[in-house]
């Protein structure tokens, strides 16, 4: 169970996942040492799983975002699920209920690499693509 005092470390470190153990432990009143371990138990409780870096994709040469829904055509599911995770321009991918299986956040150069992109899922199933305007 996580308490109280590991809910305020964690929405800490939602907004910047590199504060440091005494930035985190001024800000709740703990050491430096106790922030560190209770830190510590929460990764090793796989509460926290990773660190990630948010990145600004159009400053890397890909301006272009879209969401794609892949509907799986039949006997193709477990080989693009090994596969998808291999694409450098998919950001992030998850197995999904309902018409389709696969929902996929993309970054594109342009609407030529979204073509080209599009042209790679299709010996896959029929891609539904949704052009990303801004994030909230």
């Amino acid at each position: 169970m996580v308490s109280d005092i590991d809910l305020k470390i964690i929405n800490i470190l939602k907004i910047n996942a590199r504060a440091s153990f005494a930035e985190i432990g001024r800000e709740i009143a703990l050491s430096p040492s106790s922030i560190r371990e209770r830190i510590q138990k929460l990764e090793d409780q796989e509460v926290i799983k990773s660190y990630n870096i948010k990145l600004d994709h159009a400053m890397l040469g890909n301006g272009l975002e879209v969401f794609i829904m892949l509907k799986i055509f039949d006997g193709k599911l477990k080989f693009i699920l090994s596969e998808i995770t291999t694409y450098p321009e998919v950001l992030e991918v998850f197995r999904i209920t309902g018409p389709y299986n696969i929902h996929m956040r993309v970054a594109l150069r342009d609407q030529l690499h979204l073509q080209q992109f599009i042209d790679k899922l299709i010996k896959y199933g029929s891609p539904t693509t949704h052009l990303i305007l801004s994030e909230l």
